[in-house]
């Protein structure tokens, strides 16, 4: 399945996020958080919310995008940077008074559902969590990708479901495409 990172909406959703829980977070927490609301997404609409890259990671799954924005220093002009900052040595904080309208009622029902689910518990038992589920895979030190169609096949989806999935994600990305030629 070829997914397409949306950057605008990635940092919406990260943002929605941390405002849930109060304008800061710790980042390991956002990253599983955020994993979660994309496989939650996928598993129910067929599409994830930020379209990036999954992988395995020895503290368990994670977007690769989202991981590396936290990661990287700030660059000016691009929207994690412009509602996301890093606070310390392991929080992230929003910036300003970041908008969410690239996100749909779908999606930020899916990110509030996560929160509800997920959102008290501390970053460590959100690890454990993710290294339980079925996609994950021990990448011994290094990464793996995650192919979205293993996620739907262990949460039970139907070859002809997967196959639309994959259909979809070709035309987003291609949409995606056209609009930056």
């Amino acid at each position: 399945m070829n997914l397409v990172i949306d950057e605008g909406k990635t940092a919406q959703a990260a943002a929605h996020l941390i405002l849930l829980q109060g304008g800061r977070m710790n980042y390991t927490a956002l990253i599983k958080l955020l994993y979660l609301a994309d496989r939650q997404a996928l598993t129910e609409s067929g599409y994830p919310i930020t379209g990036d890259r999954m992988v395995s990671m020895p503290h368990g799954p994670v977007l690769s995008g989202v991981y590396d924005h936290i990661k990287e220093p700030a660059r000016d002009g691009h929207p994690w940077h412009e509602w996301i900052t890093r606070v310390g040595s392991y929080d992230v904080a929003v910036r300003d008074d970041p908008p969410d309208d690239r996100l749909s009622r779908f999606e930020l029902a899916t990110l509030q559902s996560v929160h509800d689910t997920y959102g008290e518990r501390p970053w460590w038992e959100l690890r454990e969590l993710t290294h339980g589920l079925p996609e994950w895979e021990d990448p011994q030190g290094s990464s793996l990708p995650i192919r979205p169609e293993r996620i739907l096949e262990a949460e039970g989806k139907k070859a002809s479901e997967i196959e639309r999935a994959r259909a979809d994600a070709e035309r987003v990305a291609h949409a995606r495409e056209l609009l930056q030629a």
